[in-house]
């Protein structure tokens, strides 16, 4: 006999209202810090394409847009500890004001590598916007200049995360449970 897939739960975490608020506030931050000049921002695709697009929209700053993918997660929760580039930015960042944008500061690995690689790169200044920090699964050190929210050791999805490329439209973000029928 097959065994059944078990069945995934849901429990919001965060609505979307307290999302909103704080990326207008993250926003009001970048721009006290970079007092009108221009930004470049370097999404990490897949996840943060909202909370770019939400931020992007609140900034009252000269802003323009680059597109990245690193792949650390296989097809499932666990990083596989290999990270790699899938896809690379389209122009230079020699020169430039930038902030990297991801949703989420897990294990670190992602954005320590994506960090090194981008600074030899010789931008300006070169920053880290993470909407979620969930800092009980470090392994390596990061500091994320901007962090939205402190979160638990626990699988979110929504609002850009996904699981198996699921639940990324959710207007909340949610801890996925896996529980058995």
């Amino acid at each position: 006999m097959a065994r059944k897939r078990p069945r995934e739960h849901l429990k919001v975490l965060l609505r979307k209202s307290q999302i909103r608020r704080k990326v207008r506030h993250l926003a009001r931050q970048i721009e006290h810090d970079f007092h009108g000049e221009p930004l470049h921002l370097v999404c990490i695709l897949k996840g943060a394409c909202i909370f770019l697009a939400d931020l992007l929209r609140e900034l009252e700053l000269p802003v323009s847009v680059d597109f990245i993918a690193v792949s650390s997660y296989g097809k499932g929760s666990l990083p596989s500890g290999e990270v790699r580039i899938t896809k690379d930015l389209d122009h230079s960042i020699e020169g430039l004001n930038v902030i990297i944008v991801e949703d989420i500061l897990d294990t670190g690995l992602t954005l320590s590598y994506l960090y090194r690689v981008l600074q030899q790169r010789k931008p300006r200044t070169l920053r880290i916007a993470a909407l979620l920090d969930k800092p009980e699964r470090r392994l390596k050190e990061v500091k994320a200049d901007y962090i939205g929210f402190e979160i638990p050791n626990a699988f979110v999805v929504g609002y850009g995360l996904d699981f198996g490329e699921k639940y990324r439209n959710l207007k909340d973000i949610c801890v996925l449970d896996s529980v058995e029928p």
